[in-house]
C-alpha cells in the first residue's frame, strides 16, 4: 500500500486552515500532518513533520510566505514540494516564490478538486505552473528586467534540441503540447526533460522556467 502525501497546511486564517485540513483528510491518498498560522511556525512544523507538500500562504505573520518557502527549501533532503495559494492582488509575488524554491501556485478560490490535483502533481515533482501563471512571471520579468547576460549562460552541457524543450516549458507547454509541437514521442519529452533536471540542478518545472528566463534563452519579448 503507498503511503499517503503528507501535506503541512499555513494559512494566517484559522477558518481557511480548517477548511484545507477537511478537504485533504477526507481525499484518498492525502493526509495533513500540521496546521501553521504563521510563517515561523510554518519553518518549525516542516522541520518537524517532514512533509512531502506544503502549502504555503504569502501574507502571514511574523515572517512572510515568502521567507518561509525559502527557509524550507533550504534545509536538507527531503525537502518538501511548496504549493503557494496566491489570489489575483498578489501577481507581484510569483517570481519572488518561484526564486525562493516554490514549486508551483494555485489561486485560493479554486476548485477543490484543482487543489487536490495540485498537491498530487507538486508531491509528484512536476511543477504546478498553468500557462496564466507562466505569463504573469514573464509580467514579473518585464517589471524587473535582470542584467544583461549572454544568451545561454548557464545552460552549458545542454543540448539543442534539450534547448527547444526548455523553451516551450517556459511558455507554459504541457508535456504532450511539447511532444505535438517537436514531433516527439510524450516518453521523449519526459526524457529530455529529466536530462535538463540533472544538468541545470533543478529540482521541478518551475525551476526549469527561471532557468530558462535567468539564462536570457527566453525574454518577456519572446
Amino acid at each position: 500500500m503507498t503511503d499517503p502525501i503528507r501535506v503541512l497546511i499555513a494559512d494566517d486564517q484559522a477558518l481557511v486552515r480548517g477548511s484545507f485540513r477537511v478537504l485533504v483528510d477526507t481525499a484518498p491518498g492525502l493526509t495533513t500532518v500540521g496546521e501553521a498560522g504563521t510563517g515561523t511556525e510554518a519553518v518549525t512544523l516542516a522541520r518537524g513533520t517532514r512533509p512531502d507538500v506544503v502549502l504555503m500562504d504569502i501574507r502571514m505573520p511574523e515572517m512572510d510566505g515568502i521567507a518561509a518557502t525559502r527557509r524550507i527549501c533550504a534545509e536538507p533532503d527531503p525537502v518538501p514540494r511548496v504549493l503557494v495559494l496566491t489570489t489575483f492582488d498578489l501577481d507581484e509575488y510569483v517570481y519572488a516564490a518561484l526564486r525562493a524554491g516554490a514549486s508551483g501556485f494555485l489561486l485560493k478560490d479554486a476548485p477543490p478538486a484543482d487543489l487536490l490535483a495540485g498537491i498530487r502533481v507538486v508531491a509528484a515533482g512536476e511543477g504546478l505552473l498553468a500557462p496564466t501563471v507562466t505569463r504573469r512571471l514573464i509580467a514579473e520579468f518585464a517589471r524587473h528586467t535582470p542584467p544583461a547576460r549572454p544568451v545561454g549562460s548557464g545552460l552549458d552541457g545542454v543540448t539543442d534540441r534539450e534547448r527547444e524543450v526548455l523553451v516551450l516549458i517556459a511558455r507554459g507547454l504541457s508535456n504532450p503540447e511539447i511532444a505535438e509541437q517537436l514531433r516527439l514521442r510524450p516518453a521523449t519529452v519526459k526524457t529530455h526533460i529529466g536530462h535538463l533536471l540533472a544538468k541545470l540542478g533543478a529540482r521541478d518545472r518551475a525551476q526549469l522556467v527561471i532557468a530558462a528566463y535567468e539564462s536570457g534563452l527566453v525574454t518577456p519579448a519572446s
